[in-house]
Protein backbone atom coordinates (compact mmCIF):
# COMPACT_ATOMS: atom_id res chain seq x y z
CA UNK A 1 0.00 0.00 0.00
CA UNK A 2 0.97 3.62 -0.64
CA UNK A 3 0.51 6.84 1.52
CA UNK A 4 -0.67 9.57 -1.06
CA UNK A 5 2.86 11.35 -0.81
CA UNK A 6 4.37 7.92 -1.45
CA UNK A 7 2.56 7.29 -4.70
CA UNK A 8 2.81 10.83 -5.67
CA UNK A 9 6.67 10.31 -5.93
CA UNK A 10 5.85 6.99 -7.76
CA UNK A 11 4.25 8.07 -10.60
CA UNK A 12 6.03 11.43 -10.57
CA UNK A 13 3.02 13.95 -9.83
CA UNK A 14 2.42 16.00 -7.23
CA UNK A 15 0.18 15.05 -4.20
CA UNK A 16 -2.67 18.33 -5.10
CA UNK A 17 -3.10 16.82 -8.28
CA UNK A 18 -3.74 13.42 -6.88
CA UNK A 19 -6.29 14.96 -4.71
CA UNK A 20 -7.22 16.46 -7.78
CA UNK A 21 -7.83 13.10 -9.21
CA UNK A 22 -9.62 11.83 -6.12
CA UNK A 23 -12.37 14.91 -6.52
CA UNK A 24 -12.95 13.78 -10.59
CA UNK A 25 -13.32 10.00 -9.71
CA UNK A 26 -10.21 9.00 -11.49
CA UNK A 27 -8.55 7.79 -8.26
CA UNK A 28 -10.55 5.84 -5.28
CA UNK A 29 -8.07 5.83 -2.28
CA UNK A 30 -9.20 4.21 0.94
CA UNK A 31 -9.03 6.65 4.25
CA UNK A 32 -7.99 4.58 7.82
CA UNK A 33 -8.79 4.87 11.23
CA UNK A 34 -5.85 7.26 11.29
CA UNK A 35 -7.79 9.51 8.50
CA UNK A 36 -4.52 8.84 6.27
CA UNK A 37 -5.19 7.73 2.88
CA UNK A 38 -3.23 4.75 1.27
CA UNK A 39 -3.68 3.43 -2.02
CA UNK A 40 -3.06 0.12 -3.93
CA UNK A 41 -0.60 -1.13 -6.30
CA UNK A 42 -3.60 -1.36 -9.14
CA UNK A 43 -3.73 2.29 -8.14
CA UNK A 44 -0.63 2.96 -9.06
CA UNK A 45 -0.88 0.93 -11.79
CA UNK A 46 -3.83 2.70 -13.11
CA UNK A 47 -2.08 6.08 -13.27
CA UNK A 48 0.86 5.02 -14.91
CA UNK A 49 -1.78 4.11 -17.57
CA UNK A 50 -3.69 6.99 -17.27
CA UNK A 51 -0.67 9.12 -17.98
CA UNK A 52 0.28 7.10 -21.20
CA UNK A 53 -3.32 7.63 -22.67
CA UNK A 54 -2.92 11.35 -21.74
CA UNK A 55 0.80 11.39 -23.61
CA UNK A 56 -1.14 10.26 -26.39
CA UNK A 57 -3.12 13.11 -26.54
CA UNK A 58 -5.92 12.14 -24.34
CA UNK A 59 -7.92 14.53 -22.12
CA UNK A 60 -8.19 13.18 -18.50
CA UNK A 61 -12.08 12.65 -19.18
CA UNK A 62 -11.21 11.06 -22.06
CA UNK A 63 -8.47 8.72 -20.59
CA UNK A 64 -10.69 7.91 -17.76
CA UNK A 65 -13.66 6.95 -20.39
CA UNK A 66 -10.67 4.83 -22.05
CA UNK A 67 -9.89 3.30 -18.55
CA UNK A 68 -13.60 2.14 -17.17
CA UNK A 69 -14.50 1.08 -20.88
CA UNK A 70 -13.88 0.16 -24.25
CA UNK A 71 -11.80 2.45 -26.68
CA UNK A 72 -14.25 4.97 -28.06
CA UNK A 73 -12.39 4.13 -31.54
CA UNK A 74 -14.11 7.52 -33.51
CA UNK A 75 -13.43 9.81 -30.44
CA UNK A 76 -9.21 8.10 -31.10
CA UNK A 77 -9.11 8.58 -34.81
CA UNK A 78 -10.47 12.41 -33.93
CA UNK A 79 -7.55 13.11 -32.11
CA UNK A 80 -5.33 11.39 -33.94
CA UNK A 81 -6.33 14.04 -36.68
CA UNK A 82 -5.91 16.83 -34.15
CA UNK A 83 -2.56 15.88 -32.92
CA UNK A 84 -1.36 15.20 -36.75
CA UNK A 85 -2.68 18.45 -37.73
CA UNK A 86 -0.94 19.92 -34.88
CA UNK A 87 2.09 18.24 -35.82
CA UNK A 88 2.45 19.60 -39.46
CA UNK A 89 2.10 23.21 -37.74
CA UNK A 90 4.63 22.93 -35.52
CA UNK A 91 6.90 21.47 -38.17
CA UNK A 92 6.29 24.00 -40.66
CA UNK A 93 7.12 26.53 -37.96
CA UNK A 94 10.41 24.22 -36.95
CA UNK A 95 11.22 24.40 -41.19
CA UNK A 96 10.72 28.25 -41.23
CA UNK A 97 12.90 29.19 -37.95
CA UNK A 98 15.68 26.98 -39.53
CA UNK A 99 15.64 27.98 -42.83
CA UNK A 100 15.28 31.93 -41.04
CA UNK A 101 19.15 31.12 -39.35
CA UNK A 102 20.19 29.77 -42.93
CA UNK A 103 19.83 25.67 -41.94
CA UNK A 104 17.08 25.03 -44.67
CA UNK A 105 15.16 26.15 -47.87
CA UNK A 106 12.98 29.75 -47.58
CA UNK A 107 11.81 28.69 -51.20
CA UNK A 108 8.10 27.96 -49.93
CA UNK A 109 7.60 30.84 -47.86
CA UNK A 110 8.96 33.14 -50.57
CA UNK A 111 6.44 32.14 -52.47
CA UNK A 112 3.62 32.32 -50.23
CA UNK A 113 4.31 35.65 -48.86
CA UNK A 114 5.12 37.07 -52.26
CA UNK A 115 1.20 35.69 -53.26
CA UNK A 116 -0.52 37.10 -50.23
CA UNK A 117 1.89 40.25 -49.22
CA UNK A 118 4.00 40.95 -52.44
CA UNK A 119 4.43 44.83 -51.49
CA UNK A 120 5.32 44.10 -47.46
CA UNK A 121 7.40 40.74 -48.88
CA UNK A 122 9.72 42.85 -50.83
CA UNK A 123 9.69 45.45 -48.07
CA UNK A 124 10.52 43.19 -44.99
CA UNK A 125 13.63 42.07 -48.03
CA UNK A 126 14.89 45.83 -48.19
CA UNK A 127 14.97 45.79 -44.34
CA UNK A 128 17.31 42.72 -44.09
CA UNK A 129 19.85 44.81 -46.10
CA UNK A 130 18.49 43.70 -49.98
CA UNK A 131 18.10 46.91 -52.16
CA UNK A 132 14.89 47.28 -53.71
CA UNK A 133 16.06 45.76 -57.17
CA UNK A 134 17.93 42.89 -55.31
CA UNK A 135 14.76 42.48 -53.56
CA UNK A 136 12.61 41.83 -56.49
CA UNK A 137 15.05 39.29 -57.47
CA UNK A 138 14.56 37.27 -54.10
CA UNK A 139 10.84 37.87 -54.31
CA UNK A 140 10.84 36.68 -58.11
CA UNK A 141 13.92 35.14 -59.10
CA UNK A 142 16.07 33.60 -56.27
CA UNK A 143 13.24 32.65 -54.15
CA UNK A 144 15.68 32.17 -51.19
CA UNK A 145 17.14 35.08 -49.41
CA UNK A 146 19.54 32.60 -47.70
CA UNK A 147 21.04 31.12 -51.30
CA UNK A 148 20.27 34.31 -53.31
CA UNK A 149 23.87 35.13 -54.12
CA UNK A 150 24.67 31.23 -55.11
CA UNK A 151 21.23 31.21 -57.33
CA UNK A 152 21.77 34.18 -59.33
CA UNK A 153 25.78 33.60 -60.05
CA UNK A 154 24.42 29.95 -61.65
CA UNK A 155 21.55 32.40 -63.27
CA UNK A 156 24.08 34.55 -64.80
CA UNK A 157 26.12 31.90 -66.18
CA UNK A 158 23.24 30.04 -67.65
CA UNK A 159 21.78 34.15 -69.16
CA UNK A 160 25.73 34.74 -69.76
CA UNK A 161 25.73 33.52 -73.32
CA UNK A 162 22.15 34.56 -74.19
CA UNK A 163 21.00 37.29 -76.20
CA UNK A 164 17.64 37.46 -75.29
CA UNK A 165 16.52 37.05 -71.38
CA UNK A 166 13.05 36.83 -72.10
CA UNK A 167 10.23 36.73 -74.74
CA UNK A 168 10.18 39.06 -77.51
CA UNK A 169 11.31 39.68 -81.10
CA UNK A 170 12.40 42.49 -83.26
CA UNK A 171 8.96 42.29 -84.99
CA UNK A 172 7.10 42.87 -81.80
CA UNK A 173 9.37 45.82 -80.74
CA UNK A 174 9.23 47.31 -83.86
CA UNK A 175 5.13 47.00 -83.56
CA UNK A 176 5.00 48.62 -80.38
CA UNK A 177 7.06 51.42 -81.66
CA UNK A 178 4.67 51.67 -84.72
CA UNK A 179 2.27 52.44 -82.46
CA UNK A 180 3.54 55.55 -81.00
CA UNK A 181 1.43 58.82 -81.82
CA UNK A 182 4.32 60.90 -81.93
CA UNK A 183 7.86 60.47 -83.15
CA UNK A 184 9.63 60.07 -79.54
CA UNK A 185 12.66 62.31 -78.54
CA UNK A 186 13.88 60.82 -75.71
CA UNK A 187 13.10 56.94 -74.45
CA UNK A 188 13.98 55.63 -71.25
CA UNK A 189 14.59 51.96 -71.15
CA UNK A 190 14.00 49.79 -68.24
CA UNK A 191 14.95 46.46 -67.36
CA UNK A 192 17.13 46.61 -70.62
CA UNK A 193 18.88 43.07 -70.16
CA UNK A 194 21.73 42.65 -73.11
CA UNK A 195 19.72 45.69 -75.70
CA UNK A 196 18.08 43.71 -78.27
CA UNK A 197 14.41 45.96 -78.17
CA UNK A 198 17.42 48.80 -77.37
CA UNK A 199 19.18 48.42 -80.80
CA UNK A 200 15.92 47.52 -82.70
CA UNK A 201 14.11 51.22 -81.52
CA UNK A 202 18.12 52.55 -82.25
CA UNK A 203 17.94 51.98 -85.40
CA UNK A 204 13.90 52.47 -86.07
CA UNK A 205 14.16 55.91 -84.83
CA UNK A 206 15.86 59.19 -84.30
CA UNK A 207 15.59 59.60 -80.32
CA UNK A 208 17.96 59.97 -77.71
CA UNK A 209 18.09 56.91 -75.00
CA UNK A 210 19.03 56.03 -71.73
CA UNK A 211 18.99 52.25 -70.99
CA UNK A 212 18.81 51.19 -67.58
CA UNK A 213 19.38 47.89 -65.67
CA UNK A 214 21.09 45.88 -62.91
CA UNK A 215 22.90 43.37 -63.87
CA UNK A 216 26.54 44.63 -65.24
CA UNK A 217 26.98 41.71 -67.16
CA UNK A 218 23.96 42.28 -69.36
CA UNK A 219 24.99 46.35 -69.67
CA UNK A 220 28.32 45.68 -70.62
CA UNK A 221 26.87 43.11 -73.40
CA UNK A 222 24.80 45.90 -74.30
CA UNK A 223 27.81 48.85 -74.31
CA UNK A 224 29.72 46.45 -76.51
CA UNK A 225 27.10 46.47 -79.26
CA UNK A 226 26.26 50.35 -78.99
CA UNK A 227 30.12 50.37 -79.55
CA UNK A 228 30.10 48.19 -82.88
CA UNK A 229 27.51 50.59 -84.33
CA UNK A 230 28.60 53.90 -83.17
CA UNK A 231 25.48 54.44 -81.43
CA UNK A 232 27.66 55.99 -78.06
CA UNK A 233 26.19 59.87 -79.41
CA UNK A 234 22.58 58.44 -78.92
CA UNK A 235 22.39 55.95 -76.31
CA UNK A 236 23.68 56.06 -72.26
CA UNK A 237 24.05 53.14 -70.21
CA UNK A 238 23.31 53.06 -66.41
CA UNK A 239 23.17 50.68 -63.95
CA UNK A 240 20.27 52.08 -61.95
CA UNK A 241 17.46 49.90 -59.58
CA UNK A 242 14.43 50.36 -61.84
CA UNK A 243 12.05 51.13 -58.27
CA UNK A 244 14.42 54.15 -57.84
CA UNK A 245 14.27 55.85 -61.03
CA UNK A 246 15.40 59.05 -60.07
CA UNK A 247 12.91 62.01 -61.70
CA UNK A 248 14.23 63.70 -64.66
CA UNK A 249 14.38 67.23 -65.04
CA UNK A 250 12.87 67.10 -68.49
CA UNK A 251 9.70 63.97 -68.43
CA UNK A 252 10.24 61.21 -71.28
CA UNK A 253 8.63 61.16 -74.02
CA UNK A 254 8.55 56.97 -73.56
CA UNK A 255 9.23 54.80 -70.93
CA UNK A 256 10.22 51.36 -72.76
CA UNK A 257 10.56 47.89 -70.40
CA UNK A 258 10.16 44.85 -72.16
CA UNK A 259 9.85 41.59 -69.89
CA UNK A 260 10.82 43.38 -66.64
CA UNK A 261 7.66 45.04 -65.29
CA UNK A 262 7.16 41.79 -63.22
CA UNK A 263 9.90 42.33 -60.77
CA UNK A 264 8.75 45.63 -59.58
CA UNK A 265 5.09 44.38 -59.66
CA UNK A 266 2.94 45.60 -62.84
CA UNK A 267 0.50 47.85 -60.70
CA UNK A 268 3.34 49.59 -59.25
CA UNK A 269 5.35 49.90 -62.12
CA UNK A 270 2.62 51.61 -63.73
CA UNK A 271 2.28 54.30 -60.92
CA UNK A 272 5.96 54.56 -60.76
CA UNK A 273 6.70 55.41 -63.73
CA UNK A 274 3.37 57.45 -64.89
CA UNK A 275 5.14 60.23 -62.83
CA UNK A 276 8.52 60.14 -65.15
CA UNK A 277 6.30 60.23 -68.37
CA UNK A 278 5.66 63.58 -69.57
CA UNK A 279 1.62 64.25 -70.10
CA UNK A 280 0.55 62.54 -73.63
CA UNK A 281 3.83 60.05 -73.08
CA UNK A 282 3.77 57.05 -73.60
CA UNK A 283 4.67 53.52 -71.46
CA UNK A 284 5.04 49.92 -73.50
CA UNK A 285 6.20 47.19 -71.44
CA UNK A 286 5.21 43.38 -72.34
CA UNK A 287 4.11 41.00 -69.49
CA UNK A 288 3.71 37.31 -69.88
CA UNK A 289 -0.14 37.08 -70.03
CA UNK A 290 -2.99 34.08 -69.36
CA UNK A 291 -4.61 33.05 -72.28
CA UNK A 292 -7.41 31.12 -71.04
CA UNK A 293 -9.43 30.77 -68.01
CA UNK A 294 -8.88 27.41 -67.69
CA UNK A 295 -5.37 26.45 -67.60
CA UNK A 296 -4.13 23.00 -67.31
CA UNK A 297 -3.37 21.77 -63.55
CA UNK A 298 0.04 21.81 -63.59
CA UNK A 299 0.23 25.13 -65.71
CA UNK A 300 -1.86 26.65 -63.22
CA UNK A 301 0.69 25.46 -60.08
CA UNK A 302 3.36 26.20 -61.98
CA UNK A 303 2.73 30.01 -62.78
CA UNK A 304 1.39 30.12 -59.32
CA UNK A 305 4.39 29.92 -57.72
CA UNK A 306 6.48 31.75 -59.75
CA UNK A 307 4.12 34.57 -61.09
CA UNK A 308 1.18 35.06 -58.93
CA UNK A 309 0.14 38.14 -60.29
CA UNK A 310 -0.12 37.15 -63.51
CA UNK A 311 -3.00 37.82 -65.02
CA UNK A 312 -5.09 38.14 -68.67
CA UNK A 313 -4.58 41.01 -70.91
CA UNK A 314 -8.40 42.33 -70.28
CA UNK A 315 -7.04 42.37 -66.22
CA UNK A 316 -4.02 44.10 -67.12
CA UNK A 317 -6.08 47.50 -69.55
CA UNK A 318 -8.13 47.55 -66.68
CA UNK A 319 -5.02 47.92 -64.61
CA UNK A 320 -3.87 50.40 -66.45
CA UNK A 321 -7.04 52.50 -67.09
CA UNK A 322 -7.18 53.06 -63.30
CA UNK A 323 -3.30 54.24 -63.14
CA UNK A 324 -4.20 57.28 -65.36
CA UNK A 325 -3.25 55.76 -69.23
CA UNK A 326 -5.27 55.55 -72.25
CA UNK A 327 -4.97 52.47 -73.93
CA UNK A 328 -3.30 52.87 -77.56
CA UNK A 329 -3.23 48.85 -78.03
CA UNK A 330 -2.29 45.66 -76.78
CA UNK A 331 -0.84 42.22 -79.04
CA UNK A 332 0.08 38.90 -78.59
CA UNK A 333 3.95 38.72 -79.50
CA UNK A 334 3.14 35.15 -80.70
CA UNK A 335 4.44 32.04 -80.84
CA UNK A 336 7.56 33.00 -82.52
CA UNK A 337 8.45 35.46 -79.22
CA UNK A 338 8.15 32.55 -77.14
CA UNK A 339 10.49 30.20 -79.11
CA UNK A 340 12.98 32.89 -79.63
CA UNK A 341 13.66 32.84 -75.59
CA UNK A 342 12.52 29.30 -74.94
CA UNK A 343 14.56 27.56 -77.56
CA UNK A 344 18.05 29.20 -76.66
CA UNK A 345 17.63 28.27 -73.06
CA UNK A 346 16.91 25.24 -73.77
CA UNK A 347 20.26 24.71 -75.62
CA UNK A 348 22.02 26.64 -73.09
CA UNK A 349 20.93 24.78 -70.29
CA UNK A 350 21.96 21.53 -71.89
CA UNK A 351 25.28 22.82 -72.79
CA UNK A 352 25.88 23.43 -69.19
CA UNK A 353 24.23 20.57 -67.90
CA UNK A 354 27.55 18.64 -66.21
CA UNK A 355 28.36 22.45 -64.77
CA UNK A 356 24.93 23.10 -63.19
CA UNK A 357 24.27 19.38 -62.32
CA UNK A 358 22.01 19.58 -59.50
CA UNK A 359 21.53 22.96 -58.80
CA UNK A 360 18.16 24.77 -58.17
CA UNK A 361 18.68 27.42 -61.32
CA UNK A 362 19.12 24.26 -63.46
CA UNK A 363 15.83 22.57 -61.78
CA UNK A 364 14.30 25.64 -61.96
CA UNK A 365 14.78 26.74 -65.58
CA UNK A 366 13.95 22.91 -67.15
CA UNK A 367 10.58 23.23 -65.17
CA UNK A 368 9.87 26.30 -67.08
CA UNK A 369 10.87 24.98 -70.50
CA UNK A 370 8.53 21.76 -69.60
CA UNK A 371 5.47 23.89 -68.64
CA UNK A 372 6.13 26.19 -71.73
CA UNK A 373 5.82 23.12 -73.65
CA UNK A 374 2.69 21.80 -72.08
CA UNK A 375 1.21 24.77 -71.90
CA UNK A 376 1.56 25.79 -75.79
CA UNK A 377 -1.51 28.68 -76.33
CA UNK A 378 -2.60 28.55 -72.52
CA UNK A 379 -0.14 31.63 -71.71
CA UNK A 380 2.31 34.09 -73.51
CA UNK A 381 3.61 37.82 -73.45
CA UNK A 382 1.17 40.51 -74.65
CA UNK A 383 2.63 43.83 -74.98
CA UNK A 384 1.13 47.48 -74.22
CA UNK A 385 1.33 50.61 -75.39
CA UNK A 386 -0.17 53.16 -72.64
CA UNK A 387 -0.60 57.01 -72.98
CA UNK A 388 -0.12 58.96 -69.84
CA UNK A 389 -3.52 60.99 -69.75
Amino acid sequence: MYRISELAESVGVSRATLLYYEKLGLLHGQRQANGYRVYSDADRQRLRLMQQLQAGGLSLKESQACLDGKLDREMLNHRLETLEHEIAEKTRSRDLLAALLGRGSLKDWHEEVERVAPDLHRSWLMSQGFSSAEAGLVAMVSKDMNAHDAYMAGFMEVFSELDRWGPGTEAATLKALAALPFAPETILEIGCGPGMATMTLAEASMARFTATDTAELALDKLRARIAARGLNDRIEVQNVDMAVIPTPKRPWDVIWSEGSAYILGVEKALADWRALLRPGGVLVFSDMVWRTDKPEDEVRAFWAAEYPAMATPASRVAQAKRAGYRVLGHFDIGSEGMEAYYRPLAARLEALEADLAGSRVLDDLRREIAVFEAGRGQFGYEMFVLERV
